[in-house]
């Protein structure tokens, strides 16, 4: 078994994955404060199954027969929901750059928990192997 498919080191890479597209997308958030109608956007939180898989949803599709239609895959884990906006600008623009730099803040803080918790991970392995340092 390689270090690569323990299933706590692929969900803590999985979940840096995540937060580093996660911290893009609020930057283009930021970014296009000022668009005409620009809507921000957000990404859904990996949800992991208990053996440590990222499963979009609870639900999983299945296509028993060759008539039915195949499951369509996910816009890349978009969170399709509409944040609760308090205030939209005359040209439709409903980014608040207050919001989106907590979100931006928070992001990069649960970042470097993860990789805190990758690299302790990582240091334990090779404590247990018998390597230091």
């Amino acid at each position: 078994m390689s270090v690569g498919d323990m299933p706590l080191i692929g969900m803590l890479k999985t979940r840096m994955h995540w937060h580093q597209s996660r911290q893009k997308l609020l930057a283009e958030n930021v970014s296009n404060a000022d668009t005409p109608g620009f809507k921000p956007r957000d990404l859904r939180a990996p949800v992991f199954s208990p053996a440590g898989s990222p499963l979009v949803s609870g639900v999983r599709l299945e296509q028993t027969e060759a008539g039915h239609i195949a499951p369509q895959p996910m816009r890349g884990g978009e969170d399709p929901r509409d944040a609760r906006r308090f205030e939209t600008t005359p040209s439709g623009n409903a980014v608040n750059l207050e919001d989106e730099m907590l979100k931006a803040s928070q992001n990069q803080q649960d970042y470097a928990l993860a990789a805190s918790l990758y690299q302790k991970s990582l240091q334990m392995l090779r404590t247990a192997v018998g390597k230091r340092g």
